[in-house]
């Protein structure tokens, strides 16, 4: 039976920012990846990614897209892509519900030159296979080294290969699994988050 009551969008007939709304309140929920990078004078960068996946099992891969500043930093290379192609390294920390605020901190718009682990209020914890430090209160943390960056449109894939990963007792299930339960993972949804409960607003 056909449906008679549904929207349509051409991608021709309607702006970026509406195709933007359409797809991230569509593709839900997203695992968010909050990415620490070093740059090449030492100082420390931290910042939430929601457009973030698996990309290959063998090598471990993982995938992060990292779209152009916004705001007052409108189309400039975010701090994050600068960091990663300067270095090679970086680590994705996973953000549980009891981080969402210090997380939200770290999203703000602010110099390339203050260090976002402190305007998050955590702690950075030495890395074991790259010189960039993961968040200490995140109960897993992923070390990646970079394999290449793909240019999609004004975005950048960036595909990195895991060199090691941290995972806290409480999160660790035995046996190469993780016991996701124990530390309620935060999803993205469009604007607001979820865990395995309707999702909630932080700040305005």
């Amino acid at each position: 039976m056909a449906k008679y009551d549904v929207h349509e969008f051409a991608t021709s007939d309607i702006t970026v920012d509406e195709m933007y709304k359409l797809m991230i309140g569509s593709v839900v929920p997203r695992p968010i990846a909050w990415v620490s990078t070093r740059s090449k004078t030492g100082v420390l960068n931290l910042a939430p990614f929601s457009f973030f996946t698996v990309a290959s099992r063998n090598p471990p891969t993982l995938l992060l897209s990292i779209g152009p500043g916004v705001g007052e930093r409108e189309g400039t290379r975010k701090d994050t892509l600068v960091n990663i192609q300067d270095t090679g390294q970086y680590v994705i920390n996973v953000v549980p519900a009891s981080l969402v605020e210090s997380m939200q901190r770290s999203s703000m718009n602010v110099t390339s030159e203050e260090n976002e682990f402190e305007l998050a209020g955590v702690h950075p914890q030495s890395g074991k296979r790259v010189i960039v430090p993961s968040v200490q209160e995140s109960p897993i943390a992923f070390e990646l080294t970079l394999d290449r960056i793909i240019e999609v449109g004004t975005d950048h894939l960036v595909l990195g290969k895991v060199e090691h990963v941290r995972v806290d007792a409480d999160a660790y299930a035995g046996n190469s699994k993780i016991a996701t339960e124990r530390w309620q993972p935060l999803a993205s949804l469009a604007g607001d988050y979820a865990l395995i409960t309707p999702s909630f607003t932080v700040g305005d």
